[in-house]
């Protein structure tokens, strides 16, 4: 292999199952506009919701929330969210799961939601966004926290663990691409909470890319922070798995590895 090659990110190619596949009963996305919010007041946002083709209102669905929702449902972008529940769900990899994608609010709120180790994104979500999912859509979510996850990219991955570090109660399954724990104010927490706190009854998923923002750099180094939590991880007995990509700070691998990403997620 050259050196070219060894020193570039590298770019994948996604599977079957990120494509639509005949024969596979296709989920329905509703959406609506979000700008009532106590928490963060003048922000305003798009939520959509991705209702399975074999959601049964008398059987309370699992849920899955994803932050930089839209992102994750474009067909023509890495991740085909829909596609992958849609494969997923008929083959039995997943249960029936509702899945919300609630984009960040606007003007500008991104990183004062998604980056903050104290941030109160979790309360929006349980007390603001999910309540308005149930009441405009009439939909039956369940909610025993093993069949709830939560997931997030860049930002929105550490987002996605923090919401869960803080809801155990709420959410228990955490899948996270490239997160940005570097780029939590004041610093990453989480080794040392993690080392220094009682296991939760958490299941979580990280994925990380090799040539990610300051990987040879001794500082805010996205790369090196995530195998951190990681190993704080795997030394307080969690389950847990990471998987290294030789990408960027790039959806890309996370997309493609996103269907075994969720088979390993929802396995029993």
């Amino acid at each position: 292999m050259s050196r070219d090659v060894e020193t570039q990110p590298r770019t994948y190619q996604h599977g079957p199952d990120s494509v639509p596949h005949d024969g596979i009963p296709r989920g329905r996305i509703e959406r609506f506009t979000w700008d009532a919010s106590s928490l963060y007041p003048g922000t305003t946002r798009t939520v959509h919701v991705f209702v399975p083709a074999q959601y049964d209102p008398a059987e309370p669905a699992a849920l899955m929330v994803f932050q930089d929702g839209g992102l994750y449902l474009d067909p023509g972008l890495d991740m085909r969210a829909g596609t992958v529940f849609d494969n997923l769900i008929a083959e039995g990899a997943m249960p029936v799961t509702i899945g919300v994608f609630v984009d960040p609010g606007q003007p500008g709120n991104r990183n004062a939601e998604y980056d903050p180790a104290d941030s109160p994104y979790g309360e929006f979500l349980l007390h603001e966004i999910l309540p308005a999912v149930r009441e405009r859509f009439g939909l039956a979510i369940t909610d025993d926290p093993d069949q709830r996850a939560i997931c997030g990219g860049s930002s929105g991955g550490n987002c996605a663990f923090t919401v869960a570090w803080e809801h155990p109660d709420a959410f228990r399954r955490v899948l996270a691409f490239v997160a940005s724990f570097a780029q939590i104010p004041g610093g990453n927490p989480y080794p040392s909470l993690i080392r220094s706190t009682p296991a939760k009854p958490l299941r979580v998923f990280l994925q990380a890319n090799r040539f990610d923002l300051n990987h040879d750099e001794p500082e805010l180094n996205w790369y090196s922070n995530n195998l951190l939590v990681d190993a704080a991880l795997a030394e307080r007995g969690y389950d847990h798995r990471l998987v290294l990509g030789d990408g960027g700070h790039s959806p890309n691998h996370g997309g493609v590895i996103l269907p075994d990403a969720m088979r390993w997620l929802w396995r029993p």
